[in-house]
C-alpha cells in the first residue's frame, strides 16, 4: 500500500517514510494568524486532524482557523 503526502502528492512505501518527508515538504508549511510564526505540518499536529501552533506562548488552533496553509496566503495590497 502506498502511502501519499496530502501536501505535495508524492508517494511511499511505508508510513516510516512519509512521517521522515513530513519534516521538510516545503508544501507542508503552515502559518498561525495569532502569533505569526511559521512551521512545518508535522509540529502542529500528532494525529493529523487536530491542529495547534507549536508556539509555547500561542493559543491558535484549528486549520482554517487560526492556522492556515502558506500556499494558500494573499499578501494584502495598501
Amino acid at each position: 500500500m502506498a502511502h501519499t503526502c496530502r501536501n505535495c502528492k508524492r508517494t511511499f512505501a511505508t508510513e516510516l517514510e512519509l512521517d521522515l518527508h513530513r519534516d521538510t515538504c516545503s508544501e507542508g508549511q503552515l502559518f498561525c494568524d495569532n502569533c505569526g510564526e511559521r512551521f512545518t505540518e508535522r509540529s502542529a499536529t500528532t494525529d493529523g486532524w487536530h491542529y495547534r501552533c507549536p508556539t509555547d506562548e500561542c493559543d491558535g488552533e484549528g486549520i482554517g482557523e487560526d492556522i492556515h496553509q502558506v500556499a494558500n496566503a494573499r499578501v494584502a495590497k495598501q
